[in-house]
């Protein structure tokens, strides 16, 4: 990577904010969010999520893939997880939509069932590992904030007792437009939604510290 990664994909955070207007509800939502962050953050000084998904494939990987990039844009010690309650594998198309906008994906344990890439982008020394698991599973440290991003995940959900708190934020599953020719503009669009309210939740958290 190189300058250039950087500076788009920091324009795709901060211009994905601008493009996505919120509703009253969807916004009265978010900052419910925020703000139970906020409390958590004074008290511990940083915080925790993870984002769960029945199939941890495709939004949930999205929002904690974000989440990490907001820990550094923001500058706060956010430790995001993502899992589902089935496992099956991160999605291809949605690898090659946060590749789009300048994350970095390399193969840290090959698998053809369900691969383990380290996650990065230009300007960090660090990364998250993306794969496909459980949403107990151990490398989701606890306790955190879960959020669940689609119905399936919260009505499927078992009680989760290691969670701070629990919230809904469900997106539509770009999995509709696979293999058409709307494949690459339902997961842009996921990929957009999703860095916009992670940068909405977080820019007020910051605000708000």
């Amino acid at each position: 990577m190189n300058n250039r990664d950087a500076i788009k994909i920091n324009e795709f955070f901060e211009e994905s904010h601008k493009k996505h207007i919120l509703n009253e509800t969807r916004k009265e939502l978010l900052l419910k969010v925020a703000s139970k962050i906020i409390e958590t953050y004074q008290s511990n000084g940083s915080v925790t999520m993870n984002y769960i998904c029945t199939h941890n494939s495709r939004r949930s990987q999205i929002g904690q893939v974000w989440t990490f990039f907001a820990s550094q844009y923001f500058n706060l010690d956010i430790k995001p997880f993502s899992g589902g309650t089935e496992i099956t594998a991160f999605h291809r198309n949605t690898v090659n939509t946060l590749k789009e906008v300048g994350f970095t994906f390399h193969v840290k344990e090959f698998s053809h069932e369900n691969p383990v890439y380290q996650v990065s982008f230009e300007g960090t020394e660090n990364y998250i590992l993306g794969f496909s698991k459980k949403y107990d599973h151990p490398l989701n440290t606890t306790p955190y904030f879960a959020i669940t991003t689609c119905d399936s995940a919260d009505e499927n959900c078992p009680f989760i007792p290691e969670a701070i708190d629990r919230f809904h934020l469900p997106y539509k599953d770009p999995k509709y437009a696979d293999n058409t020719s709307e494949q690459g503009k339902a997961y842009l669009y996921t990929n957009e939604i999703i860095a916009s309210e992670v940068f909405f939740i977080f820019n007020h958290v910051k605000s708000n510290l």
